[in-house]
C-alpha cells in the first residue's frame, strides 16, 4: 500500500509541478497523507537496518486494537486523542450503543476488556487481518507529547495521577532530586520536569506506556499502515479514516485542551542543551518519520 501510495504521490507532485495555480490541501486531502507516507519510508530506510527490519511477534501488537465488523486496525498512543479513538472504536464494534461518546467513562474506553487487541487473536488471523484491514496510527510532536504525559501524570490531580505520583514519582524524587526529605518522598507529588527528564535519560523511555516512543508501540517500520493521521489534524483525519472503512456517522469528541504546546518552550528552558540533546536521542525515530522538528522548543533543529 505505502508503494502505491508513493508512485502516486511522485505522479501528483510532477503534475502539481507543472500547474500554474496553488492547490488546496484542504480540498485534497490526500496529498497531505501522501507526504506523510513518504516521510515514514524515508525515515525507516535510513534508520539502523536492524531497527527498521525488526522482527515481531503477534503477541507484541497489544496496543493494536481489532474492529472486525468494519475491517479496521487501530495502533492506540497514550497521550495522542487514545482515549476518544478507545471510544470510536467501543461504539464501531458495538461494544457500546452511546450516542455521544463522551457519555462512555475514560475508566470504560481503557479498561482491558473495551476492545479486541490483536495480540488475543491466533497468529494466523492476526496476520490476515494485517495484510487485510485499513490500519491507522496517530501521531504526535514527540516533545509535545511527552509533556503532556509528565503535566497529566504529575502535575494534574486528578485521581488518575495519583498512581503515577505514587507508583513513579516517589522513586523519581528518591533518586533524582538533590537531598529529598522524607515527606517529599513519601508524597511523590511534585515531581518537577527536569527531575522527570534525568529520570528518561537514566532509566529510558520504556518503563510506562504514555512515555514510550511510538516507534515501539506502533513499529511503524515493520507494519504496512494504510493511515498515518496526526494530531494537529485530528479531526480532518478522523472523519478521513471512518469514511475510508464506511463507519456510521460519528462525531468524533472535541480533545480536552491543555495548551500543551505553549508551554513546551516554557518546561525546556529549564534543561541544559546536552539535556535536549539526550532527550532527542530516545525519541529521534518518532521526530524522523513522522516529520517533526525542534524548532518550536529551540529555534532550529538539531539535524
Amino acid at each position: 500500500m505505502r508503494g502505491r501510495l508513493l508512485e502516486m504521490g511522485r505522479l501528483c507532485i510532477a503534475f502539481l509541478a507543472v500547474m500554474p495555480f496553488a492547490v488546496n490541501t484542504e480540498k485534497y486531502p490526500w496529498l497531505e497523507q501522501i507526504s506523510r507516507q513518504e516521510q515514514l519510508t524515508i525515515g525507516c530506510e535510513n534508520l539502523d537496518p536492524r531497527e527498521s527490519s525488526r522482527r515481531f511477534d503477534v503477541t507484541d501488537l497489544d496496543h493494536i486494537l481489532v474492529d472486525r465488523k468494519h475491517k479496521l486496525l487501530y495502533c492506540y498512543v497514550p497521550k495522542v486523542a487514545c482515549t476518544n479513538w478507545k471510544r470510536v472504536m467501543m461504539v464501531l464494534t458495538g461494544e457500546s450503543t452511546a450516542a455521544n461518546l463522551i457519555d462512555i467513562p475514560s475508566s470504560l474506553a481503557h479498561s482491558e476488556n473495551s476492545t479486541l487487541r490483536l495480540s488475543q487473536l491466533p497468529s494466523d488471523e492476526a496476520r490476515a487481518c494485517l495484510e487485510g484491514y485499513t490500519m491507522f496510527l496517530m501521531a504526535r510532536h514527540p516533545f509535545e507529547r511527552l509533556l503532556s504525559a509528565y503535566r497529566n501524570k504529575f502535575v494534574d490531580t486528578l485521581p488518575s495521577s495519583k498512581y503515577f505520583q505514587s507508583r513513579y514519582g516517589r522513586h523519581i524524587i528518591k533518586k533524582y532530586r538533590r537531598r529529598p526529605t522524607m515527606a517529599e518522598v513519601a508524597s511523590g507529588a511534585d515531581v518537577t520536569f527536569r527531575e522527570f527528564v534525568r529520570y528518561l535519560l537514566k532509566e529510558g523511555a520504556k518503563t510506562n506506556e504514555h512515555w514510550t516512543p511510538l516507534y515501539d508501540l506502533c513499529l511503524p517500520c515493520s507494519l504496512n499502515y494504510t493511515f498515518v493521521g496526526h494530531y494537529e489534524t485530528l479531526s480532518e483525519d478522523a472523519r478521513t479514516v471512518l469514511d475510508m472503512v464506511g463507519a456510521p456517522s460519528i462525531v468524533f469528541p472535541a480533545t480536552r485542551n491543555g495548551h500543551t504546546r505553549d508551554h513546551l518552550r516554557t518546561y525546556f528552558q529549564q534543561l541544559s542543551i546536552y539535556e535536549i540533546q539526550n532527550l532527542y536521542r530516545l525519541y529521534e525515530p518518532d521526530f524522523k518519520l513522522f516529520g517533526y522538528g525542534l524548532e518550536d522548543i529551540l529555534g532550529y533543529d538539531l539535524a
